[in-house]
C-alpha cells in the first residue's frame, strides 16, 4: 500500500523503490545493487560521490540487515503509522567538498531508515541538529525529514554502517562488509577535510580503520578515544565526542554544552 510522504504527499511504498522521487533520493531504477560482500568491493572502488552515494542506497549485501530494515518499514512504528518509510541504507549527507565531517555508527531503525537522511527524524538527530544550528553549521535547527530545506555549512555526516541494524548493534561481518563504502565515501570527501568528529568509539573505531585502509599512519598503540579529545593523523584533527544518544543525553553524561564546545572547535581547527 501507498502511503503520502509528510512533506510532499506524494505516494510511496515502503520500502522505497530506488528512482521513485523520494526527495534526495541519488538512485535510479537502474543503479548497480550490491548483494555480496565482494561486489560492494567492486561497486564502490569507482565512481564520484554521487554515484558512489546511489549506489549506497540500494545495496543489498547483508541479509539480517536488509530483512530487519524492510521488516521495520513495513511494521512501522506506531506514531508513524501513516507514512511511507524509506526502508534502504543511507548514503552520506551535506557539502561535497567538507572542511567538517560527522562520522557515526548507523541509521535508526524509526529515524534514518524512515526518512532516508543520516542522523534525521530521532531524538539523538533532534540533539544534534539544534547543536549544529547554535554553533552556525546549520541553516535551521530541526531535520524532519530529507527534502525539509536543511543545509549543512561545510560539514558532512556518515555513517560506518549505512543500514539499520537490530538493537543498534551491526555484526562485526556487518562492519567489514560496509567498510568499503565507508572508506571510499571518506577517500572522496578527504582532500577538503580538515576535521572529523566521531559520534562514540564505534564511530571513531571505523574511522581509524577507514584512514589506515586509505595509507594514514595510526600510532601504536591505537590513540584512546574520550570526549573532546584531539588526535592528529597525518595532516586531520580527528575529535571526539560521546554519542548523542538517549541514554547519554537524559543521565547528562552529554550536555548541551559539550556538545557545542566541540563543534566550536571543530570549527576554528577547520578555519570555518
Amino acid at each position: 500500500m501507498k502511503l503520502p510522504h509528510p512533506l510532499t504527499g506524494e505516494l510511496f511504498e515502503s520500502p522505497v523503490p530506488p528512482g521513485a522521487g523520494w526527495p534526495g533520493d541519488p538512485a535510479s531504477a537502474g543503479t548497480p545493487v550490491a548483494r555480496t560482500a565482494g561486489e560492494v568491493v567492486e561497486l564502490s572502488s569507482v565512481g564520484e560521490l554521487g554515484e558512489v552515494e546511489a549506489r549506497v542506497s540500494v545495496c543489498r549485501a547483508c541479509a539480517r540487515l536488509v530483512e530487519w530494515r524492510e521488516d521495520v518499514a513495513h511494521s512501522k512504528r506506531k506514531s508513524f503509522a501513516g507514512e511511507p518509510y524509506w526502508g534502504r541504507p543511507i548514503p552520506g549527507w551535506g557539502a561535497a567538498e567538507p572542511r567538517i565531517l560527522i562520522a557515526g555508527l548507523a541509521p535508526a531503525a524509526n529515524g534514518g531508515n524512515r526518512t532516508g537522511r543520516v542522523f534525521t527524524g530521532d531524538r539523538s538527530g533532534d540533539w544534534l541538529f539544534a547543536a549544529l544550528h547554535r554553533v552556525g553549521l546549520a541553516n535551521q535547527p530541526t531535520s524532519s525529514h530529507a527534502g525539509d530545506g536543511l543545509e549543512l555549512y561545510a560539514t558532512r555526516m556518515i555513517a560506518a554502517v549505512r543500514c539499520a541494524p537490530p538493537a543498534n548493534k551491526p555484526t562485526p561481518d556487518e562492519r567489514d562488509s560496509c567498510a568499503p563504502w565507508f572508506r571510499r565515501e571518506l577517500e572522496l570527501v578527504l582532500p577538503t577535510t580538515r576535521v572529523i568528529i566521531t559520534l562514540g568509539k564505534f564511530g571513531y573505531d571505523a574511522l581509524l580503520a577507514g584512514l589506515a585502509s586509505l595509507g594514514a599512519t595510526i600510532p601504536k598503540p591505537k590513540p584512546a578515544f574520550g570526549h573532546a579529545v584531539e588526535h592528529e593523523l597525518d595532516g586531520v584533527t580527528v575529535l571526539g565526542c560521546y554519542h548523542p544518544s538517549q541514554q547519554n543525553t537524559f543521565t547528562g553524561k552529554l550536555t548541551e554544552e559539550m556538545q557545542d564546545a566541540v563543534l566550536r572547535r571543530a570549527r576554528e581547527l577547520a578555519d570555518v
